[in-house]
């Protein structure tokens, strides 16, 4: 872990152990949306605003690794016209992303199932990917038809193949070998989990890497989030003995 420098931020937040990885599971669009009388893709769309305020802010105080839960495996589940206003949406801030994005220091990553969306929807990501390769800052990862459970069956699918193939024993597969077959292959595991809205789930986010996760839930709807939220997540998360299992 590394510590917070002394970088003028929003909020003095010096002198916090700072997490690597960061997840954010952002939730409560709807009920925002909801609460005042408003169509819930209405709640998407703050969302959206919300997301990229927090995504600057983590990248300007350090964090060198997000992964945001922006739409799930089950979430295909939800009333059609949501799902087609949600495509609309993300559709919209992929092609402004890409220009919008283009002065910060930010790898963008997309993972999961992408053969879910549109080929339109498939190009915008490939070009959001392609736009910042070569950055070297904060890696975003947008979790988008994204299901651990369907992420590990991928994983464990891919080495059976393997060893099918007779490029694998069974002495070779190791906890470091499905991690490795994983979207989130390469990166370190979260440190640290947040859930706005007040709901204590996992809700099929990152069960293989989140083992030693900590985990803050806050009772805010995420259009709502601001970065002294982020800011409040990062003091508990500091105040916490992290002991992996140990003494």
């Amino acid at each position: 872990m590394a510590l917070f420098g002394k970088t003028k931020t929003d909020a003095e937040i010096s002198d916090l152990i700072l997490p690597r990885h960061v997840g954010i599971i952002m939730d409560g669009n709807g009920r925002w949306a909801k609460k005042r009388g408003l169509p819930r893709k209405a709640g998407h769309t703050e969302g959206a605003r919300t997301f990229r305020k927090i995504t600057r802010y983590c990248s300007e105080i350090g964090i060198q690794y997000l992964t945001v839960y922006a739409f799930s495996t089950e979430n295909w589940r939800r009333p059609e016209d949501e799902v087609g206003a949600l495509m609309k949406l993300f559709k919209s801030y992929l092609e402004e992303a890409i220009s919008d994005f283009k002065d910060d220091d930010i790898v963008v990553r997309f993972i999961g199932d992408k053969n879910g969306f549109s080929p339109e929807l498939r190009a915008l990501m490939e070009e959001n990917e392609a736009c910042s390769r070569d950055r070297t800052g904060m890696v975003l990862n947008i979790a988008m038809n994204y299901g651990s459970r369907d992420e590990i069956v991928r994983a464990v699918k891919s080495i059976a193949a393997d060893v099918r193939d007779g490029k694998l024993s069974d002495a070779d597969i190791t906890e470091r070998l499905v991690s490795d077959r994983l979207y989130t292959a390469g990166q370190p595991d979260p440190d640290l989990i947040i859930r706005p809205s007040g709901e204590y789930r996992i809700s099929n986010f990152m069960l293989w890497q989140s083992a030693y996760t900590e985990f803050v839930i806050m009772n805010k709807l995420w259009p709502d989030f601001r970065k002294s939220d982020l800011d409040e997540a990062l003091r508990i998360y500091s105040q916490r003995n992290r002991r992996y299992g140990g003494v």
